[in-house]
């Protein structure tokens, strides 16, 4: 077949012709085993439990932000020619940017202490099918992508602000596909305007001409609009805690106690150990069944976790970051000592978690302004992302909800001068 369309809710039609090598190398890295598992690795991790739209997986953000780096790279070639023999690295990277996900996207980051940058460019140099195509349309792409994928090294700079920077393709598509999978409205962002921004300034780097400024304000609020009601929303924060809590005693009662089948065994057990093969072998999919025999099967403090997180029957988080830190642990005991008064294990249910939420930063590769005559950052020009540049910190406290009222009598007299903790 020389010709393959995937329709996609977002970008329409996502065309690849074969007689393009650049794209037919990209159906090749689709065809792939590794590149197929990504359909069993949610976006979205456990949001499915908050936003129950929330199904779609990493092999629908790739291909997105393929399409938006194809886009883009169209949109920059007329500027910079030299571009052109890059674009099989930036297709490359593009597509596999997401390839070395475990179970539950960067929840399971979490849950099993893995890096998904490291684990795509492990993929990308040893999967021999991933390396033979990248291989076959250049000699040397292989290495360039993992390069530029873990490291963020890059033969050009346009390639590597097209796949990470403040303003890449990737955050592009996840702000679109997570808002409308999740049924939020946040995510509206004008990407033809974006796109149509983008600009080279004089020492070669990315630069956005100034007609393009509002969209690009819309976006970073947006970025942060979504971190805020979606990505770190309080629900997510307490599965999160959980599925962490759920790994941290598996791993705690052993091989002994805890029934997993070789690839989960190695990464509970051996994660610093674990081969590429095993690696692949895990995904959403055997995740999930280990929790439902661990529901059913495991000592107790595993099964209790499990079962939680399966039958949904999630704990409190209440946002306490108005508090100081040592009135926050305070509370905590607070929390624990009334959770073991109403039959729970303390450790099971009970927890602080602490984020901090910068929506831009300055100087992380800022943007910048380039109107063919003024180069400018782009705080400097916009007082609302220079208003995002400022950090906001939250904290919760997670704990069992039939203790609530209890807990707040309990803080009414330990902080009577203080503001109360909101409800969330």
């Amino acid at each position: 077949m020389n010709q393959r369309t995937y329709h996609d809710p977002l970008h329409r039609g996502i065309g690849l012709d074969r007689q393009a090598p650049a794209e037919g190398m990209v159906m090749d890295l689709v065809d792939t085993t590794p590149f197929q598992r990504l359909r069993r690795i949610r976006q979205l991790g456990p949001a499915y439990l908050t936003f129950h739209s929330a199904e779609s997986s990493r092999f629908t953000h790739s291909l997105g932000v393929f399409h938006l780096a194809r886009r883009a790279f169209e949109r920059m070639l007329p500027l910079a020619p030299d571009l052109e023999q890059h674009r099989g690295l930036l297709y490359g990277a593009a597509l596999l940017h997401d390839i070395g996900h475990g179970p539950l996207s960067h929840t399971g980051e979490e849950m099993f202490g893995l890096r998904h940058e490291q684990w795509s460019a492990r993929v990308i140099r040893h999967h021999p099918k991933i390396r033979q195509c990248l291989e076959s349309h250049q000699s040397g792409t292989a290495d360039a992508v993992a390069d530029l994928l873990e490291h963020g090294l890059s033969p050009h700079p346009l390639v590597k602000h097209l796949v990470s920077s403040q303003l890449d393709c990737d955050r592009l598509d996840y702000l679109l596909r997570d808002s409308y999978s999740t049924g939020t409205r946040y995510g509206q962002l004008d990407l033809d305007r974006i796109l149509g921004a983008l600009t080279l300034a004089p020492d070669g780097e990315m630069a956005i001409h100034p007609k393009g400024l509002m969209a690009v304000e819309h976006y970073l609020v947006v970025r942060n609009l979504m971190y805020r009601s979606v990505y770190n929303h309080r629900l997510n924060v307490v599965c999160n805690w959980l599925l962490e809590k759920l790994i941290l005693t598996a791993r705690q009662l052993g091989p002994e106690q805890v029934w997993a089948d070789e690839v989960m065994a190695s990464w509970l057990w051996q994660p610093n150990m674990i081969s590429l093969e095993d690696f692949l072998a895990n995904d959403d999919q055997r995740t999930g069944y280990h929790l439902q025999r661990w529901q059913s099967e495991a000592p107790a403090p595993l099964a209790e976790l499990s079962g939680r997180f399966l039958d949904r029957r999630l704990l409190k988080a209440t946002a306490v970051e108005h508090l100081p830190r040592a009135n926050q642990l305070q509370l905590l005991a607070t929390a624990r000592r009334l959770a073991d008064r109403h039959g729970h294990d303390p450790e099971l249910c009970c927890g602080l978690r602490h984020q901090q939420l910068r929506g831009y930063h300055p100087y992380r590769g800022g943007l910048r302004l380039w109107d063919g005559r003024q180069l400018q950052a782009l705080e400097q020009a916009s007082p609302l992302v220079a208003s995002l540049a400022t950090p906001a910190a939250t904290s919760w406290l997670i704990h069992p909800r039939d203790i609530s009222s209890e807990l707040r009598e309990e803080m009414d007299v330990e902080w009577p001068r203080s503001a109360k903790v909101k409800q969330p």
